[in-house]
């Protein structure tokens, strides 16, 4: 096939070398650098345009390329492929790497070249076939896969690691906003921060000021993404106090790595995710329940939902219409581990996390209420909204202890002095695409409602329609 005649007229990177021409290179690229420009040496009026990516065509090589040329050719050529697309380069001028020019600003590579590309002679495509081969590659480090740091040894370490860059693999917690701004000298710039975490250090903030890596990063999905982050600039961050990483130009940034390391922490982020445990976790940024005014019909809070991607706050005034508070122990208990929060048996002599940080250490386990209990007002229904820890204790007025020595009786008249009486529901809405509803709802605080103020508040809302709709 035509395909196939082509496949054999591209040259491996690990056979490139500098008497080369005419040669024609297919991979997948790994990482990309943003457009810039300089003065020419030669001309100082001509503003000469340039940009780097790294190429990659096996598990074992990869090669870094730099492109130079005028604004319109760069430009062009830089908004043609990202980071994730095949293609093939031809006619490329092969060039032995200077550690002390540019190269040391390009990520490191095993291949004893380099990649130039000119506007009168070389060519990239994006190509579409044949690329079953390379698109695993995308997953596969460009390091060691055990040469890393965990978010634990980076802390350890702290301001020792100032200046030093190192690999790290952490999933991916929160995703903010990428801030634009613009620079005193009048160029255009943008930031943007993720929080990191691991099975040992709740978050951990990434920091890039690149275009291409901004692209990649935000839109990976928080809390089922892990990141192999290769040659990561640490930093002492004296505002915060901590350590920060950022991205350079030499960093690559893998996600989803295809490695042993990596799947055990992608299991158990899912098993984080999916316990809740996670959004225990994120308690200590909640805001205190006091400052929490804006209040939400069921309907509002499904439609605010469906279109923000942060999670948000809100009061409910509702009725708890599902309390399993007469079922089996196991549902309305779970034990984790105190050092992981992994869901365990309680019987256990270890946690079975593998990641444990206690590692064979014997479990120290912690035992909370933790519930599923739906909302319902005259809009409808919020399903499986979770009601755990403390915060179950204090809307049922009985520690974890107490409820176990209930009887059955006592459990059930628990239950319906909810059931059937309006509540003020303190609400933490997650957007989750996991879930039909496309929501998780956090009780924050949850207590009955004095009747007094309910009827103020329907009143004000009844009164404000009528003068809109007669306005």
């Amino acid at each position: 096939s035509a395909h196939q005649m082509a496949s054999q007229s591209y040259i491996s990177i690990s056979e490139l070398h500098p008497n080369l021409s005419h040669a024609k290179v297919f991979g997948v690229i790994i990482g990309k650098t943003d457009v810039r420009s300089f003065p020419d040496r030669k001309n100082i009026e001509i503003e000469r345009f340039t940009f780097g990516f790294t190429i990659r065509d096996s598990a074992e090589f990869f090669i870094n390329v730099s492109a130079w040329g005028g604004e319109a050719f760069i430009s062009g050529l830089a908004d043609s492929f990202s980071i994730g697309d095949c293609v093939i380069i031809e006619n490329p001028l092969v060039s032995t790497k200077d550690p002390e020019k540019g190269d040391k600003f390009c990520p490191a590579t095993p291949s004893h070249y380099r990649l130039l590309l000119t506007e009168t002679h070389s060519q990239v495509s994006v190509c579409g076939d044949g690329v079953e081969r390379l698109l695993p590659l995308l997953h596969l480090p460009v390091k060691d896969s055990r040469d890393f740091y965990s978010l634990a040894d980076i802390v350890a370490n702290g301001q020792q690691l100032d200046g030093a860059v190192i690999n790290v693999l952490a999933a991916v917690k929160l995703i903010g906003e990428t801030k634009q701004f613009v620079t005193s000298d009048g160029r255009r710039g943008q930031r943007l921060e993720l929080k990191l975490f691991d099975d040992s250090v709740s978050s951990f903030p990434l920091i890039s000021w690149d275009r291409e890596a901004i692209q990649l990063l935000q839109n990976l999905v928080p809390r089922e993404t892990v990141l192999f982050v290769a040659d990561t600039k640490m930093s002492f961050d004296s505002f915060r106090g901590s350590m920060v990483a950022t991205v350079s130009s030499k960093t690559i940034i893998t996600v989803n790595p295809d490695t042993r390391e990596a799947s055990l922490l992608f299991s158990y982020v899912k098993d984080l995710s999916e316990s809740g445990a996670l959004d225990q976790d994120e308690a200590l940024e909640d805001p205190p329940v006091a400052s929490i005014t804006a209040v939400f019909t069921v309907k509002q809070l499904k439609e605010k939902a469906r279109e923000n991607a942060e999670p948000f706050f809100s009061l409910a005034y509702g009725f708890v219409s599902k309390l399993d508070l007469d079922s089996s122990v196991s549902k309305v208990f779970r034990t984790r581990c105190a050092r992981c929060r992994f869901l365990v048996q309680q019987e256990l002599q270890h946690c079975s996390n593998p990641l444990c940080p206690g590692g064979e250490r014997p479990l120290t386990a912690c035992t909370a209420f933790d519930l599923l209990v739906d909302v319902t007002d005259h809009t409808g229904t919020l399903q499986a909204c979770s009601l755990r820890g403390p915060v179950a204790e204090q809307t049922l007025g009985c520690t974890t202890e107490e409820f176990v020595s209930l009887t059955d009786g006592q459990r059930t008249a628990l239950k319906w002095r909810f059931l059937l009486e309006r509540c003020k529901i303190y609400l933490k809405i997650l957007p989750c695409a996991r879930m039909k509803s496309g929501m998780r709802g956090t009780i924050l605080a949850c207590s009955l409602a004095d009747p007094g103020e309910y009827n103020k508040l329907m009143y004000n809302k009844v009164s404000q329609f009528k003068n809109n709709k007669y306005r």
